[in-house]
């Protein structure tokens, strides 16, 4: 029996109005950049819509990625942590992520990246915010590569500020040789007056 395309469509998405389909790729387009997870009133308030509307948006596409009502579940899901929103890849897939990012991605660091490595190694568990005032630039893209190479990880998130802290993993120990933070190198020697810096951190 022939399916009538205009039919098909109708059917699997009767009650979503154009305007919220755009809404809900709008959302999908802040949440891909987004370093941290984003609250309904944060998004609600850069897009300048309603938070019920952004909250529905939300619900739909954490149906949309999980596969419910027939659409394909993905290799990434939408998860509330922190009371906000973000991107992550599923669980399911860590392995292959892991993988890729160890075997097929094996560049160096950037200096950019050991010196924030550098800082959160010290003075963990620091925030994304802290860190960018230390080093007195923008490491959001850095961060996020340190992450994707499994150097570091999100240790909490602050229940006030809503900042996710990060620490370092068991890998970066092994990249460097150690069995512990505690045996990283006394940082004073490397500074001009020896005392100042993370010397009292560590």
């Amino acid at each position: 029996m022939a399916t009538d395309p205009a039919t098909e469509t109708t059917r699997v998405a009767p009650t979503v109005a154009p305007a919220e389909r755009d809404l809900e790729r709008s959302i999908e387009a802040i949440l891909m950049v987004a370093d941290e997870p984003l609250s309904l009133v944060s998004i609600a308030t850069t897009l300048g819509s309603p938070v019920p509307a952004v909250r529905q948006s939300i619900e739909r596409l954490v149906a949309d990625y999980d596969g419910a009502e027939g659409s394909i579940r993905r290799g990434f899901e939408l998860r509330e942590v922190g009371g906000g929103w973000r991107i992550y890849v599923r669980a399911d897939y860590d392995d292959v992520v892991r993988e890729f990012v160890l075997t097929e991605n094996p560049s160096k660091l950037s200096q950019a990246a050991l010196e924030t490595l550098a800082v959160i190694a010290y003075k963990q568990p620091i925030s994304r915010g802290q860190v960018a005032s230390i080093r007195a630039v923008n490491v959001d893209s850095v961060v996020r590569t340190l992450l994707g190479r499994g150097l570091i990880t999100e240790a909490f998130t602050d229940s006030e500020t809503g900042a996710i802290h990060y620490e370092t993993t068991e890998l970066m120990l092994t990249q460097l040789g150690v069995n512990s933070i505690d045996e990283l190198p006394r940082i004073s020697p490397l500074l001009d007056d020896g005392v100042d810096g993370f010397d009292d951190l560590h």
